[in-house]
């Protein structure tokens, strides 16, 4: 097992941090939902490499909650930022289908120019990868639709980087549903959540419940050409929270219920890299890890730190917030 250290300690206007992206400038961008505090919103932070922290933007609110709560991350390639804000995250029955797809240009000293609305009545959107003039977003919950197993069905969406205003309707006619998923595991069922293409051109999808990482490969056309399990193994992933992958083809992987980080070899190989007992983060522990990054030579994951239940090491929520890293 590798030893993961403490990379930062954040500032108290962040009680959760989520997603993470690279910026022009090479700096690490940090996405954080906040959901630990009601009155703190989503706000948008950038770190150098050696972990001080200065806010870039707080996240445009919804104007119905007064809040955002950014979860996912992307960059294009004019720098534009496209954020998953799930308002439902909590699954307050008055902030249900409130969750968007925003884009925000913003300059480098943090003024925020122009905010688009890409998608909105969204149920739980949480990760976000863009290529090739679309971006893929990962939709954890499709509460709507009903099987008659009582599986959770999840998806997803692809909406072209130009789409605004788009009404998602949560259901399996919408036409912007890429690929759907179904979450066997009865005691967690949470379904799409982490998301990256591979160095193969393939894109990456992790069933958060069954543990699973899934293979979506393309037609000529950008079609779903097939959409199967690429790895998985309970004994060494429990859960698949965010991913990333390194130059040699290897894929790192969020296990949130774990508290630890896996690592898939190019051939589907499943190994659990990092493990911690519950933690405050602090000590350089991993503290319900929610995505991990790899940059400036190391991986660096986010400490989410908020869930707790009898699937999950994590037993509370503590501050201060912290990002840890471990060597590559």
């Amino acid at each position: 097992m590798r030893e993961s250290k403490l990379f930062s300690v954040l500032p108290e206007y962040i009680c959760t941090p989520d997603g993470m992206a690279v910026d022009r400038h090479g700096n690490l961008v940090l996405s954080c939902p906040n959901y630990a505090e009601d009155e703190k919103s989503g706000v948008v932070v950038r770190l150098d490499k050696d972990g001080n922290v200065t806010k870039w933007f707080d996240v445009p609110v919804h104007p119905e909650t007064g809040v955002a709560r950014n979860m996912g991350i992307a960059f294009d390639e004019d720098w534009n930022i496209y954020l998953c804000d799930n308002q439902g995250w909590s699954e307050r029955p008055e902030l249900l289908f409130k969750g968007r797809v925003i884009k925000v240009k913003v300059t480098d000293e943090g003024e925020i120019l122009e905010t688009t609305v890409v998608a909105d009545n969204m149920e739980h959107p949480n990760g976000i990868r863009v290529k090739d003039g679309y971006m893929y977003v990962t939709q954890s919950y499709l509460h709507p639709v009903k099987r008659e197993d009582g599986k959770l069905v999840s998806c997803v969406y692809r909406f072209a980087l130009d789409d605004h205003d788009i009404h998602v309707t949560n259901t399996l006619e919408d036409k912007n549903i890429f690929a759907t998923f179904v979450t066997q595991n009865p005691a967690c069922q949470y379904g799409a959540d982490g998301i990256v293409f591979g160095p193969d051109g393939a894109l990456y999808v992790g069933n958060f419940g069954d543990g699973a990482v899934y293979r979506i490969t393309f037609n000529a056309d950008g079609s779903l050409a097939e959409n199967k399990i690429f790895a998985q193994d309970a004994a060494q992933l429990q859960s698949t929270d965010g991913m990333i992958f390194d130059d040699a083809g290897n894929l790192y992987i969020a296990d949130f219920s774990a508290n630890a980080i896996a690592k898939v070899t190019p051939d589907g190989k499943v190994e659990r890299i990092a493990q911690s007992p519950d933690c405050t983060g602090v000590d350089g522990g991993l503290d319900q890890p929610g995505e991990p990054i790899v940059w400036d030579g190391r991986i660096i994951a986010s400490c989410f730190d908020l869930v707790t239940g009898p699937d999950k090491v994590n037993l509370k929520h503590e501050m201060p917030a912290t990002l840890v890293q471990i060597d590559l």
